[in-house]
This record gives structure tokens, sequence and C-alpha cells, in this order.
């Protein structure tokens, strides 16, 4: 059965159904497959227990063993899909990835149960994330996990991959924060809201598991329950004063490869009246900045903001039409100077890695998790 909280977000979806077509009710129905079980548990090699992290709730796996308390292991923050409306870490393809990398890697996983929209917009699935992360890294949490503090990754796919980029930045930029993570691993991320007619967008228009209008329809729901928004953005014109200084940053005529481009032609979004007007909150109550928010778009954070972060690891799919948002976010981290692995699968779609199971357990699945979970071998 699926959580009480998917049930709400689906009945939610279904209430906008003039504003869904047959392919979004598709990659809903996707995550309604992939929520088969849902109560993680302990098995002869790998510790399971649930937890409240700073008041949210976290799953926790670690590996069984006798190892001596004073051998510290490496540890993996995972932060799930769905778009910041479905899912959790305790759907079946989660649980199956936090198992193997314990495994793999002998590392403690944690897991993150964040708020999810649209009963809790932006900025509450970040904040809870964040409070998460903050209070894992300290000494003495850390310790009490047999933690090192030097091999701490952060990791997500999808939504979760867009909260881990934002979290590894606001990390970064906290002076207060003296415990750091060493690697970020994003997995097919969504890194912008301002421009949502890049050529993966356009390309893949259609696609199955997540067509563009499902995931204007998250990007809309993540901010607000107007569906004014929804229809702006569907129609590229949300951008208002507060966010047209920052298309630069989204420009994929400079940062996306000409190999990327095909025949498309790269023009500035359009710029209307001001965000507020049409239902998107601020953070502070204020004029509205939500769209333009760092902590929601991560690709809108200038080069200075990027020069600090840890190595990264980026999964793009060519069947994706959050495929330019990795791409483009690979090219400013390395013209930054961060050093980056870029896995790009020109046969890949969206949400692929999570088809590790049967009856949906498919080799480009297997193929992803294994070049992943090396990667995480290799670098922390």
């Amino acid at each position: 059965m699926v959580t009480n909280s998917l049930f709400r977000a689906l009945s939610h979806l279904a209430d906008l159904s003039e504003l869904l077509g047959l392919k979004d009710y598709m990659g809903v129905m996707y995550f309604i497959t992939l929520a088969e079980r849902v109560v993680p548990l302990s098995d002869q090699h790998v510790l399971v227990t649930e937890e409240r992290f700073d008041g949210v709730e976290v799953v926790l796996y670690q590996p069984q063993t006798d190892r001596p308390t004073a051998d510290l292991r490496r540890a993996v923050i995972y932060l799930h899909g769905g778009g910041w409306c479905l899912g959790s870490s305790r759907m079946s393809p989660y649980d199956a990835l936090a198992r193997t990398l314990v495994t793999d890697l002998d590392a403690m996983v944690l897991s993150v149960e964040y708020r999810l929209a649209p009963a809790h917009h932006f900025p509450v699935p970040y904040e809870d994330v964040y409070s998460v992360v903050k209070h894992f890294l300290q000494e003495e949490v850390l310790a009490r996990y047999s933690v090192d503090p030097g091999r701490i990754a952060v990791s997500g796919d999808s939504a979760g991959g867009n909260l881990a980029a934002a979290v590894s930045q606001q990390l970064r930029q906290d002076p207060d924060q003296k415990i750091q993570l060493k690697i970020q691993a994003l997995l097919y991320p969504v890194l912008q809201a301002l421009d949502l007619n890049t050529p993966s967008y356009q390309q893949n228009r259609d696609m199955p598991i997540l067509p563009r209008t499902l995931m204007v329809r998250f990007w809309s729901e993540y901010f607000t329950s107007d569906k004014a928004l929804f229809r702006t953005m569907m129609s590229n014109t949300h951008n208002g004063p507060e966010s047209a200084d920052l298309l630069k940053f989204v420009n994929w005529g400079a940062y996306l490869p000409e190999s990327y481009r095909a025949d498309y032609n790269y023009s500035v979004p359009a710029v209307g009246r001001d965000q507020a007007a049409v239902g998107v909150p601020a953070p502070d109550g204020g004029p509205s900045r939500a769209i333009g928010d760092p902590r929601a778009s991560p690709l809108l954070v200038p080069d200075s903001a990027l020069r600090s972060l840890p190595k990264a690891y980026v999964l793009t799919c060519e069947y994706d039409v959050l495929r330019d948002d990795g791409i483009m976010y690979v090219t400013r981290l390395r013209e930054a100077g961060v050093e980056v692995t870029h896995e790009h699968y020109g046969a890949g779609f969206h949400g692929a890695m999570m088809f590790n199971l049967w009856p949906v357990d498919f080799a480009i699945a297997r193929r992803m998790t294994d070049n992943y979970v090396r990667w995480l071998q290799e670098n922390l």
C-alpha cells in the first residue's frame, strides 16, 4: 500500500485533471508502481531504524557488523525523487538502492522523509533536508554512528538531486558549518525553473514517465497551488523582474554543448509581471523571489558560489526533459574549477535507475547503479 501522503498528493493532482493529460497520469502511475513496499526491515546484512533528526523523519541503514566502533565508515545522505510532491525513501527501489550502498560501500545511508507539496510548498521540503543534514553533520552525532567526518556524501535523484545540489551550495556558504560534505552525486537532477523550454524540454515533451506537462506541474505545485502559475509556466512566460537578471545562468545557447542543441535556437524567455501576481509566495512574505531562489533552482547561483563546491557526479539521460539542466550544471561547475564526472546515457530515460526490481528490472538500471556505486567507491 502507498502512504497517506502519497494518496493526498495523487488526489490533488487528480483534482487538476483538466491540466493533465494521459502521459502525465502514466508518470504518476509509475510512482504508484514503485510504492509497493513501505516498511523497510532489517536483514542479516543491513540494520534499518527509523528516527527523527531535528524533528524530521529519517530512515537509517547501517551494516550489521561486529567491527570495532572506533573503525569509522563512510556515509551517504540520500534524497528521494518524486517532483517534491510524491515518493518516499521507503519505496521499494529506494530501499533496494540503500541496501546496495550499505553492502557495497560498507557505508551508513541516511534517507530523509522530507515533507511534500502540495501540503508543504517551498521552502519546506528544502528546509527539512537542510535541517537533517545540519543535525547529522555534528561531531557528536557522527561519532554516535561511527561515521568518518571526512567521508560524507549527499546524493539524490530528480527532485532529490535538486535538494542535494541546493544543500551542497548552502552548506559551503554557512560560516558556522565546520564539517562539510566530501562529494555530491546528482542523478538526472532538476536544477532550474526559469526556462522550461530548453531543447530537452522540447525534444521530450511527450516522453512517458516525465512529460513536460507533468514536470511543469511539479514545479508549480512546489511553489503554489494557484493554477495561474502552472499556465504561465506552460507558456514559459512566468519570469518576472525578480528572476530576469538570473536568466543568464540558464542560457542554454552558452552552456549547452552544440551536440545537445540540435536544430533548436536559443531565445531569451519572456519577462512579464511580478511572479507574486500569479501566486508564487516569497519565503519572507515580501515581493516574490521563490522562482529565482537558488535553494529551489541551484543552477542560478553565481560562479563565485560554485568554486568551493565538492567534487560532483552528474548522471543525465537523453530521453529526459531534465537532461539540459544537468548538462548546463556540468558546464558551469567545470568552468568554475570543480571536478565533475558526467555520465550521459544515450538510451536513458528519466527515472531509469529506479527500474531495478521485478517486474521492471531493466539492464540500464543495473548499469547505472553499478557505475554510480563504483564512482562512490572511488571518490568517497
